[in-house]
């Protein structure tokens, strides 16, 4: 072996490493130094397309995907990370064909169903507006109107990507169904769930319109996780990604504003000198938001920001257990239930939970066993930051700049 093809093949695990361990901008520049030597290496174009993915940065991402795909055409990764792409940008007709290349079947035909039609068209006089909490614990649940209908309840979790309506509320309203597909929840536990469509969801003062949506049975959590309230579908990330959204846990209600550079303007200008903490954040597939914190003064580790861990404000991996020093407290045990049905979770505390500069002490954890998104990207992730954190904030997502806002309540 040459020096050269030595030297290039050094520089490929080292970007692989840097990558794995989430140091995406120091394997960028090193993935670029490939290419730069080997223009048609698969796994470098690969990366920096994917890399670009994670920062939103989507005309990039596209260019070295494409690239990706034409020297390797056979490839899955490089069509999926693809139709992410599409996705982001609304561009179903383009996402659909690329989904049904790898046997996303269901979700291939939900996309097509949107032929000569605008997804998440937003219709209203308001340049923002608000959704008071029905509720703040354990999930934050709102009331929206889906198809016309009467005001039911919906809860708030980023953990979940599309908007997800119940089964028979489905029914009841006409949604369109597009056939299964099985996703992974909490304890890795699988479960399946329908593709589907409605016309329209009514938030407040906004009127979105073509919602590609889930479908699955939500009532199942009314009784056990809010006390008999019925709630009728979940609000995911999603629909926030196609506004600049506020969940303030304190002030007790979800504020929606429209995502252009005007509403991020606005959103400055309404807080400007209001104390913010702001972290960077990156996404993976269509909603796993991961930011850098910190557990127990643990080595900093990337967490997925999903809010919707109800009775709890962390849950992790064993291998995070180890490093952390948390004892579970085992004679605690307990049944729970997630997206997958009923799991055995063992509660914790966490001393000290950090992400960015944001810090909380004594954080109520969940661990249910099997943690499958831990490796699942090709980067750890080493837990997920969740509704028990963010309890005292006012927490605000911004997909233009890919940061977090936290402001703390009085």
């Amino acid at each position: 072996m040459s020096n050269e093809v030595q030297s290039g093949h050094s520089q490929l695990e080292s970007a692989d490493s840097q990558f794995k361990t989430g140091s995406f901008a120091g394997a960028e520049k090193t993935y670029r130094e490939v290419v730069e030597r080997a223009p048609k290496n698969f796994r470098a174009n690969l990366r920096l397309g994917y890399i670009a993915l994670l920062a939103n940065r989507l005309d990039d991402a596209h260019k070295w995907l494409a690239q990706a795909i034409q020297l390797k055409p056979r490839e899955i990764e490089p069509r999926a990370l693809l139709a992410e792409v599409w996705h982001r940008k609304d561009k179903f007709e383009l996402a659909a064909p690329l989904l049904q290349s790898i046997g996303r079947k269901a979700s291939a035909k939900k996309l097509e169903s949107f032929k000569n039609v605008s997804p998440y068209q937003i219709e209203g006089e308001a340049e923002n507006t608000s959704l008071k909490f029905v509720m703040t614990d354990p999930l934050p649940v709102v009331q929206v109107r889906v198809n016309g209908s009467k005001a039911v309840n919906f809860f708030i979790d980023t953990g979940g990507a599309d908007m997800i309506v119940d089964t028979d509320f489905a029914k009841e309203i006409g949604a369109a169904q597009f056939g299964s597909e099985t996703g992974v929840f909490a304890g890795g536990r699988k479960s399946g769930f329908q593709q589907g469509r409605v016309d329209s969801i009514s938030l407040s003062d906004f009127v979105v319109k073509n919602v590609p949506v889930a479908l699955m049975d939500v009532r199942r959590f009314s009784q056990p996780i809010f006390g008999e309230k019925r709630v009728d579908g979940i609000i995911g990330t999603v629909l926030f990604y196609h506004f600049f959204a506020t969940m303030d846990y304190p002030g007790g209600e979800l504020v929606l504003r429209r995502k252009s550079k005007e509403g991020l303007q606005h959103f400055e200008q309404d807080t400007k000198g209001e104390k913010h903490i702001t972290v960077p954040f990156w996404m993976a597939g269509d909603h796993y938001m991961v930011a850098w914190g910190t557990i127990n003064k643990s080595r900093p580790m990337l967490l997925f920001v999903d809010t919707g861990l109800a009775g709890g404000g962390f849950t992790c991996p064993e291998s995070t257990l180890k490093e952390s020093g948390i004892q579970l407290q085992k004679s605690l045990a307990r049944q729970g239930i997630g997206g997958g049905g009923q799991v055995t979770v063992v509660p914790f505390v966490v001393d000290e939970l950090s992400l960015g500069d944001a810090k909380e002490h004594d954080i109520n954890g969940l661990y249910s066993g099997a943690f499958p998104l831990e490796n699942a990207f090709g980067f750890h992730i080493g837990g997920i930051i969740s509704h028990g954190f963010f309890r005292p904030y006012a927490l605000s997502l911004d997909f233009i700049g890919m940061r977090y806002f936290l402001k703390r309540g009085e």
